[in-house]
């Protein structure tokens, strides 16, 4: 399966200059989806269990949570400031068209707990690195990052002191 021709460029969105990349039309086909979550499963590590898969607001919910469920480990949502109910750990980050907050509550990970974390692209690190960081702040270890798509010309992985793996790299 070629997931790039379920991936759409939107041109100018969220603001002029930037080039989104639209995963909708591959959560919108069931082959897609379902193929994505089982090819981003496989490239987990082999060698260790995951304790927790995070997922990254809003996009990295919902395959992440089908990656924790076919790995056998537990689900936790890294959201943006204001959106979790119980105490929390803050990070602020800066991404390629501002800056924002993540937040994680503050029981989400345990001390020594594996955690893959997975988001849809990976652009320029900021975001993968400001949730690397609260997983190590919580005393979990990052054991690899996972992406739908590299932006590879944005050099985002250079960021990150974990493994990154990506389904669809964009030169």
């Amino acid at each position: 399966m070629n997931l790039e021709d379920y991936i759409r460029d939107i041109a100018d969105f969220p603001k002029p200059g930037i080039l989104f990349k639209d995963i909708t039309p591959l959560l919108s086909n069931h082959d897609a989806l379902v193929g994505c979550a089982n090819m981003l499963a496989e490239l987990s590590p082999k060698n260790m269990k995951i304790d927790k898969v995070i997922g990254i607001e809003s996009r990295g919910f919902i395959i992440g949570a089908m990656i924790a469920e076919r790995l056998g480990a537990g689900f936790v949502p890294v959201r943006k400031k204001g959106k979790l109910p119980y105490q929390v750990k803050s990070k602020d980050y800066g991404l390629e068209y501002g800056h924002d907050t993540l937040e994680i509550h503050i029981d989400a990970i345990k001390k020594g707990e594996h955690v893959l974390i997975h988001d849809d692209v990976l652009a320029t690190g900021g975001t993968a690195d400001a949730v690397c960081k609260l997983v190590e702040d919580l005393g979990g270890i990052v054991v690899q990052c996972n992406f739908i798509m590299e932006l590879d010309f944005l050099n985002g992985r250079n960021r990150l002191n974990a493994p990154v793996s990506a389904l669809v790299t964009y030169e």
